[in-house]
Order: structure tokens, then sequence, then C-alpha cells
């Protein structure tokens, strides 16, 4: 990794040797309003990484690469340091292989051999708009320079999708956040499992099937896991769910009902006071969801979600968060995912505290259900 780099453009651009380098920060700000104008237009950008050679790493080399940089790059591009210690380069309006290219041309300066720099290129989005699309695994040798194999120009990783390029930009969960989840997730567990307890019971006497409801969902980044749930409805609630979509009283990909059929009896008891989110609690101790963060989405409607609705997944998901507060299914579904964005935005141990205090009445009160 480029430890002197990162060290040197850690710092703010205007503190560097030369600004044309953003630092690490600025670069993912950048980053960031490149997603953003991609899904407000549709279009693509590309984001180039590139990893210097030990010997490379110097100062006197990496200025020099700069100017490099500065000469092959337009106006709209922009260059700086990722979190990895590599240097990533935006290129907006570009596909995979116009970014091999800017590739190709910017090692053209190194000379022949191993100590050339090894390159990676994702796109963003996974689908690009129509008449932009191509086969985005394109080797170096294909966009005009050589193979990797020849002399080592190039590491032809390929684009592996969105998800790729977000990952590189996701912050891990805070360490404050955390341990407000291993010890508010350890305390509500010892608390609620008489009250699990006795719910499984009523649920077993009522109706046929398992007292708990497991269900694959996308938590942080995308990835996947088993969420926990008291079984609120019928056994084969999942296979009614199609024939129901019409009926569904929320907007957008999410699926809500009212009335939903499928309930029963002590479910709709259950679902009135969230007793059957309780389970959760240990989907929060195992890491894979928070005490506060964006509700979960079943995968196909997460998957049904815009680019920039699956913002979302930028932070843990939780078992409460804004919407659960103000109005749960009596918002538009895009109103919805604004206050997931803004959470995630502004998460802070003062927010979540206040979160969690508010969740409580809004189980209660009639605009809450």
């Amino acid at each position: 990794m480029l430890d002197l780099a990162r060290s040197l453009f850690r710092r703010k651009s205007s503190e560097l040797s030369s600004p044309y380098l953003l630092g690490t920060e600025e670069f993912d700000t950048a980053a960031a309003a490149e997603r953003m104008r991609v899904d407000r237009n549709h279009s693509m950008v590309s984001l180039l990484m590139i990893d210097l050679p030990a010997h490379r790493r110097l100062e006197t080399e990496i200025q020099r690469f700069e100017r490099t940089m500065a000469a092959r790059l337009r106006l709209t591009d922009t260059a700086g340091l990722m979190r990895d210690g590599r240097l990533g380069i935006l290129l907006p309006d570009t596909p995979a292989s116009g970014a091999w290219k800017v590739a190709a041309d910017l090692c053209d300066t190194f000379p022949v051999g191993g100590d050339r720099p090894d390159c990676e290129v994702v796109v963003y989005p996974e689908h690009p708009p129509a008449g932009k699309r191509e086969a985005t695994g394109t080797s170096p040798s294909a966009v005009g320079g050589p193979a990797p194999a020849s002399d080592g120009l190039m590491r032809a990783i390929g684009n592996a999708g969105a998800s790729e390029f977000e990952k590189l930009f996701i912050d891990p969960c805070p360490t404050w956040k955390r341990t407000i989840d291993i010890v508010g997730s350890t305390i509500g567990l010892l608390l609620a499992v008489p009250v699990i307890a006795s719910a499984a019971v009523l649920i077993k006497l009522t109706s046929r099937g398992p007292a708990f409801f497991f269900q694959e969902r996308e938590g942080l980044a995308g990835r996947r896991f088993r969420i926990w749930k008291l079984r609120t409805m019928r056994t084969d609630a999942e296979a009614l769910k199609a024939d129901l979509r019409a009926s569904s009283e929320q907007d957008g990909p999410a699926f809500k009902m009212r009335n939903d059929p499928r309930i029963t009896r002590i479910g709709r008891f259950l679902r009135k006071t969230s007793i059957d989110e309780l389970p959760q609690l240990w989907n929060v101790l195992r890491g894979e969801m928070s005490m506060v963060g964006p509700r979960p989405l079943p995968i196909d409607e997460s998957l049904a979600c815009q680019p920039w609705q699956r913002r979302r997944l930028h932070v843990n998901p939780g078992i409460t968060c804004t919407w659960q507060i103000y109005g749960r299914n009596m918002v538009a579904f895009d109103e919805w995912i604004r206050m997931d964005l803004d959470y995630a935005a502004r998460q802070s141990p003062l927010l979540d505290v206040q979160l969690v205090l508010k969740t409580g009445p809004a189980l209660v009160l009639p605009k809450g259900q």
C-alpha cells in the first residue's frame, strides 16, 4: 500500500506540495457527489484505481505521476487518494473500455516490466444506460495497452457492479454504535426472553406452524442475512404475497397492507405492539443489525429499489429508525427512503438515543400503525 502517499494525502489538498490530488476525505465526497449525479441524470461513471509499485511511492515519484495525470485527464475527471492507499480517478460518462484506455496511457509512461502499476476498474451503476453498455471486464490489451500477462502492466480485475463501487466508500459500523448495540441487545434480550417465550406459546396455541419466522434481508453493503421474527402470518403467507401485491397500500417496491388477510389474530396484536420484532435483538448482538438504522427490506423489495434508494445500505439496518416514529406506511416510499438517508448522514450517539426513546410512544399512537 502507499504508506507514504496515505500519510501525505490525508491532509487537505490545499496543504499538499501539489494540490492536484484530493485527500482521502475530499475524494470520498467527490465520489458521493458523482454517484448522485449519475442517479439523477441516469448516466454512468468509471472508477480507475491505481496501485503504484513500492519504489514509485516516494513523494517525487508521486508528484511526477500527478503531472502525467494532469496532462492526460479531462477537467471533469477527479483524482485523489483512496482509503486503501491507492490512487483513484473518477471518469464521468466513461465506460470500462475508456477507463482502461486511460490506465494504459498513464502506465505507458513507466518502463516496460514488472514494476508498472496494478490497475482495477469498477463502473457505477451495474447496468449502465442503454447505448452505453458493454463488456465491463475488458482487458488492457483490448483497449490499446499490452496484455497484463506479458509485461505486468495491469491486473485486470474487471467490473463487479455498482455494489462493488459503493463498497469502496462505505464506512464500517462506528465503534460507539457497535458498543451501544452490544450493551443494548444484551440487556434487551435478558428482559425480552419471558415476553418472547410467552408470545411463542400463544402463536403455537392459536395457529399451525412454527413460532418463529426467518427471512433473508439485505444489510450493510448489501450483505444478506436471516432476520428473526415471531411469526404473525399464516405459514403460506409468502406464496400469497404475489396475489396481494395489487392491494398494497405502500407505493414503491415495499409491500404493506393495513388489513393484510394473511395476519393471524395473535399476529395482529404482536405487530401492533412490535413484540414480533423483539427476536431481532439477536440479529443486533450478532452484528447483522443495529438498534437504530433503516429497516431491512426483503431481498426482492430491496433489489427493486432505485440506485439512489439503495444508498440506505451504507449503514447497518436497525430495529427502529426515523420512519418507525413518523408514520410508518403513512408516508410515500421516496419520503421513507429520504428519512433513512438523512439518518445515515447524521447518525450520532445522541440521535440514536433520541430515536430509541421516541420509538415507544410511536408504537401506541394511531399514526404509527
